[in-house]
């Protein structure tokens, strides 16, 4: 799974290249995750956008890197409605910033 990987300000933006993100390719996505915040990144956003699917396994790959930042601040943008819905039947809106746009995080600094 090819994961690009951006920034705008002190945010690093990761959008999945793959349109499901479930236990076919959870661990790989994980790693990915992982991968990306290895260097101390606080704040990471996950461009959702063109994910049509996300099961729990794919919330877990998410759930993890989380707990490997620390300290740190996961943003989801763009989800899709279905997206959109299981985040907030399984509460972890509360967990993670959802923003419309990535764009809405240029100004977002807290921690």
């Amino acid at each position: 799974m090819r994961l690009d990987v951006g920034s705008l300000g002190e945010w690093k933006v990761v959008t999945p290249s793959e349109s499901r993100l479930d236990a076919y390719v959870a661990e790989e996505f994980k790693r990915g995750l992982i991968d990306c915040v290895q260097d101390g990144t606080l704040r990471l956003v996950i461009d959702l956008g063109g994910v049509e699917f996300m099961d729990s396994s794919g919330l877990g790959a998410i759930v993890c890197c989380l707990q490997r930042m620390g300290k740190g601040r996961i943003a989801i943008a763009r989800a899709r409605e279905a997206v959109t819905m299981m985040l907030r039947l399984t509460h972890i809106d509360r967990v993670f910033l959802l923003v419309d746009k990535v764009e809405d995080l240029a100004t977002e600094t807290t921690v």
